[in-house]
């Protein structure tokens, strides 16, 4: 990884503690997803932003939390995400709802605490990170090749037949689970912990 690489990743990673630590100091429900989530989980640093779930009654006092720590705030037009700007317009991401599923608050419960960067933080259950990565593709965006290196760091910690279940609905989503099987990457022994999920 180059120098470059190496600085956006240490930013990335310093707004995620920012961000993180304020938000856990108010005891706002939330988790952490997206790239960050699967760092934390042991997947290679493929860092741009950082995401976090959280419920959306919460999303007004996530946003003053984030403002009061020196973020700047904005309201997109997308009604599923709101968004917070750290210095040099790092990007915080806070997400309430995937495909039209609310982020519920039995799905920020399944996070498990992980140290992140030398930060204690909830992270999303694995089965949860990936149904809220393929459940959003589309024929206008489905890139298999970006995910797959994530998805594969992550196989073991999945509950690929409840993956399977709730994203049946998509043809894209369930042809990457074909591609999964195909690879031997979709082991078909669910976690014991995550035997009984629902999503969201």
């Amino acid at each position: 990884m180059g120098s470059h690489t190496h600085e956006v990743t240490d930013a990335i990673i310093d707004t995620l503690k920012r961000a993180g630590s304020a938000l856990k100091a108010e005891g706002i429900r939330f988790a952490l997803a997206g790239g960050c989530a699967a760092y934390a989980r042991g997947a290679a640093p493929s860092l741009h932003d950082v995401d976090f779930a959280l419920v959306e009654e919460d999303v007004p006092r996530a946003l003053d939390t984030l403002r009061q720590a020196g973020f700047r705030t904005a309201k997109p037009p997308e009604d599923w995400l709101v968004k917070a700007f750290d210095e040099d317009d790092r990007l915080v991401d806070l997400i309430f709802r995937i495909e039209e599923r609310p982020i519920t608050p039995e799905m920020i419960s399944r996070s498990h605490m992980i140290n992140t960067a030398a930060l204690s933080l909830p992270v999303l259950d694995a089965t949860d990170l990936v149904i809220t990565w393929i459940m959003p593709m589309s024929e206008h965006s489905c890139d298999y090749g970006s995910l797959l290196p994530q998805v594969r760091a992550l196989r073991e910690q999945v509950n690929w037949d409840r993956v399977a279940e709730v994203v049946s609905v998509s043809p894209y989503a369930s042809t990457f689970l074909t591609l999964l099987d195909r690879l031997g990457v979709a082991c078909p022994k669910p976690p014991a912990e995550d035997a009984d999920i629902r999503w969201p």
